[in-house]
């Protein structure tokens, strides 16, 4: 029990000292998990309003399979990822292996189903009030679109949230298209996981407390928007 308390002591002195490389590491997941959210949200919450709006073959595969998605493993994801990427790969000239945007894009991938399936749950609980009143005024779908996404703001941040959420905290696609290449491509997750494998818990266990902060504001976040909702 004396290292474990010996490492929550050195712990708090890295966070409170601001250390260096945690600051580093931190900001890393941050920016890596911000901009693969912001690409994930353009592209999901379209398709989900897209869906949604509008009837054609296939609609019900699709819905299961974007639901059947929100469950990948990120593991699979950053296997198929580091396939294209890799030297042999198809995207192999793109040279992004073992890059922060190499982790971008897979976080994106992780992120998209999971932003469009909360979106399209949303967006198909909306009073259906809202699209009769928009096309007797002679609104088309952009302004029917933007009706129910005032309506459904709150369900739809929450969705962005908890897609944030997901990305924040994954560790198989950054491990396996990032390298956890130290002052580069090493973030939260893939530190913690080395410095346990080392022995060093100070800097493990730091990282882990800004992690579960992070999760802990998140997830009071989906509350509150659910309580707005």
């Amino acid at each position: 029990m004396e290292f474990i308390a010996e490492g929550i002591k050195n712990a708090f002195s890295l966070i409170i000292g601001l250390d260096r490389e945690m600051v580093a590491i931190v900001f890393l997941s941050l920016k890596v998990s911000t901009l693969a959210t912001t690409i994930a949200t353009i592209i999901s919450v379209p398709i989900a309003f897209t869906i949604a709006l509008r009837e054609f073959t296939g609609k019900r595969f699709l819905i299961t399979l974007i639901n059947t998605l929100m469950s990948l493993p990120t593991v699979v994801i950053g296997l198929l990822l580091y396939s294209f990427l890799s030297r042999r790969g198809p995207l192999g000239f793109t040279n992004l292996l073992y890059t922060p945007w190499a982790m971008v894009i897979g976080q994106a991938i992780l992120a998209f189903p999971l932003i469009t399936g909360f979106s399209l749950s949303a967006i198909r609980g909306a009073d259906p009030r809202i699209k009769e009143a928009v096309l007797a005024l002679g609104g088309g779908d952009m302004r029917v679109a933007i009706g129910i996404g005032l309506e459904k703001r709150f369900a739809l941040l929450a969705a962005i949230a908890a897609g944030f959420g997901r990305v924040f905290s994954e560790v198989g696609i950054s491990m396996m298209v990032g390298g956890n290449i130290r002052w580069y491509t090493r973030n939260i997750t893939t530190a913690i996981a080395l410095e346990t494998g080392k022995g060093e818990f100070a800097l493990g266990i730091a990282l882990g407390i800004i992690l579960l902060l992070t999760a802990f504001v998140i997830n009071f976040l989906l509350r509150y928007l659910e309580g707005k909702r």
